[in-house]
Parts: structure tokens; C-alpha cells; sequence
């Protein structure tokens, strides 16, 4: 009877064993944490890069934004990580308000436009991501589609709209809605979202979706779009991307960050890491990567299959206000999360 107290005691010991080995990971030579909300793919290309260039060894820990994000408020100084990584930007402020950020040394901030990193200097933009619709031609014209994405709350767009509200990538296109035009508007789009649209789960279903005919429209982000487009066509073939203009919300640019944590055992070595990851080298990698996100750095640029960068029209927002929690209270109350 005694047999399964057992077995969960052993079950325990070998996970605290394996946790104190990865502890000790840094034994034969230098290494940082990073606790990683970006693509974990991504990093897994990048990270070696650094490593062969500096001897630093890096163990990324992932997740998703908002959960890396409040894991660090709770454990604060204690926490092991070296450096954060977001996907998007609120995860990085939330971080930021809760003062755990050490100043970012120059040679990561100065090769980043001023537009994508904040004042405060304690992180930076490294790569970026813009708002798009996906539609499928076949159910509705480009002339049809909306000139602002907050029209798609409008009763003409019933049923025709799909979108996955429980990522951090929607939620984030949410946040610049509410900076841009205060809570009772974004209250009132996120109404109308529920009223006319279809919830997916996951941004690759919503364009599935769409190319399967299901749905007319989707919203997310560029690179989806075409990196199927680039890999096979499977699920893109029968659809195309509108980029939004005019500084629209709908024109948002979301800004993947790091940053150094002001607890950091492994401060110089963080900061290199963030140092790469903006260098012209670095920047040229996740420009190579699979990913097909946006380089910031103005030396490089992304696959000429791409609209480029300097074609958007995104809005002037502020990437250390978005409001992450106010977010999630919006679509908790809107029936989304």
C-alpha cells in the first residue's frame, strides 16, 4: 500500500537531481540564464552563435510572456535569470515598472532606432512583428476589406472575422488599441469583435481558416503569412495578406525586447548577450533564421519577399505604455479570456 508514497518520493528526487544539475551547468566555463518568451525555435538558433563567438553558454528557459513575465515580479531579486526575452512588448514594461531592470550598456542600445527601445534605457527592441489581416479572395475583394481594424467591429463584418484572443500576440495588437484610443473605445471594438467573430486557437489555425475558406478575414501578424507562403503554400496558397496603413491601430508594429536583470550574478556577460542580439551580426542571423521577423537594426534587412520595413506606416505609441493588465481585464470582461 505504501508503493505509490514511494514512488512519488523517488519521482521528486530525481527532479530535484535534475534541477541542481542544471544548476551547475556553468561549472566548466561561463553561462547566463535566459528566461525566454520569444520563439523558442528562434533562440535555439541564435544562442549557438553567441556561445561560438564569446564562450558565454547560454540555457534558455521558456515560456510565454505574461507567464515569464510574472514570474519574475514574484521572484524578484532571487530570480536566476541573466536576461529576459519577450515576444511582445507589455511583458517587457511590466517587468520594467517592477524596477528589476539593470540600464542597458550603449553597444546593446545604440544600434536600435530610437523608435524601438524606450527612453529609460533599460531595454531594447530587437526584433518586430506588424499587424496584418489575412483574407481569402474567393469570400471577399481587397476593396471590401475595412480602412481602420477597428471597423471590423462593424455590423458588415459579421462572421467574417477570425482571430486567436488568448495569445499574446492578439493581446498585444489589443494593448496598442487601448493606447490609442482609450478603454471605452477598445471596450466597445472588443464588443463588436466578439459579436462578428470566430475564435481560433493559435495564429496558425486562424490562417488555416482562412485558407480553408472558413473564414473571410484573420487577424495577426505578417510573418504567419509568409513563412507558410515561404516553406509550402499549404496553408497560404489561397490567401493574401493587407497591411494596414495611415498610423492606424490596425498598423501596429509589436516589439519583441530584452533586457537585463538588475539581479544578474552575470551582468557583463548579459549585457553581451543583449549586446549581440542588436549587432549587425546578430541582427543579420535572425534576419537568416526561419522566423522572418523584422531586424531593427538598420544595417540589415529581411527577405526581399517581404514588404519591407521602411513601407509601414505603424502608429507613434510609446512601447513602455502598453498596458498589459488593463488588457487582460478588457477581454476577461469581453467573455475572450
Amino acid at each position: 500500500m505504501q508503493r505509490p508514497a514511494v514512488l512519488l518520493r523517488l519521482v521528486a528526487l530525481s527532479l530535484v537531481t535534475a534541477v541542481a544539475a542544471t544548476g551547475c551547468s556553468g561549472d566548466d566555463g561561463p553561462s547566463i540564464v535566459v528566461y525566454n518568451a520569444q520563439h523558442e525555435q528562434l533562440l535555439e538558433e541564435i544562442a549557438p552563435l553567441f556561445t561560438k563567438q564569446t564562450g558565454i553558454k547560454v540555457e534558455l528557459r521558456s515560456g510565454d510572456d505574461a507567464e515569464l513575465s510574472a514570474q519574475l515580479v514574484q521572484e524578484g531579486d532571487a530570480s536566476p535569470a541573466d536576461v529576459f526575452l519577450t515576444e511582445n512588448s507589455p511583458a517587457m514594461s511590466a517587468v520594467e515598472r517592477a524596477g528589476l531592470l539593470a540600464p542597458l550598456d550603449p553597444a546593446a542600445l545604440e544600434p536600435i532606432p530610437a523608435q524601438y527601445r524606450p527612453e529609460s534605457g533599460l531595454w531594447t527592441g530587437f526584433v518586430a512583428r506588424s499587424t496584418v489581416l489575412v483574407y481569402n479572395p474567393d469570400l471577399i475583394s481587397e476593396s471590401e476589406l475595412p480602412s481602420s481594424i477597428l471597423d471590423l467591429a462593424k455590423p458588415e463584418y459579421a462572421g467574417k472575422v477570425s482571430f486567436s484572443p488568448t495569445g499574446a500576440d492578439f493581446q498585444a495588437i489589443v494593448a496598442a488599441v487601448l493606447d490609442l484610443e482609450g478603454e471605452d473605445a477598445t471596450r466597445e471594438w472588443l464588443a463588436g469583435l466578439k459579436a462578428n467573430g470566430t475564435v481560433y486557437d493559435g495564429n496558425n489555425v486562424v490562417l488555416e481558416s482562412v485558407n480553408a475558406g472558413e473564414s473571410a478575414i484573420g487577424i495577426e501578424y505578417h510573418y504567419y503569412w509568409y513563412r507558410d507562403h515561404k516553406e509550402s503554400g499549404e496553408n497560404s496558397d489561397n490567401s493574401s495578406l493587407y497591411f494596414f496603413g495611415d498610423q492606424d491601430p490596425g498598423a501596429f508594429l509589436s516589439i519583441s525586447g530584452a533586457g537585463v536583470l538588475k539581479s544578474s550574478d552575470h551582468a557583463d556577460d548579459a549585457q553581451k548577450f543583449v549586446a549581440f542580439l542588436t549587432s549587425e551580426e546578430g541582427q543579420q542571423a535572425l534576419a537568416d533564421s526561419y522566423a522572418l521577423e523584422y531586424p531593427l537594426n538598420p544595417a540589415v534587412s529581411l527577405d526581399p519577399s517581404v514588404k519591407p520595413l521602411s513601407e509601414l506606416q505603424p502608429p507613434a505609441i510609446d512601447i513602455s505604455d502598453l498596458d498589459g493588465a488593463t488588457v487582460i481585464a478588457l477581454m476577461t470582461e469581453a467573455g475572450f479570456l
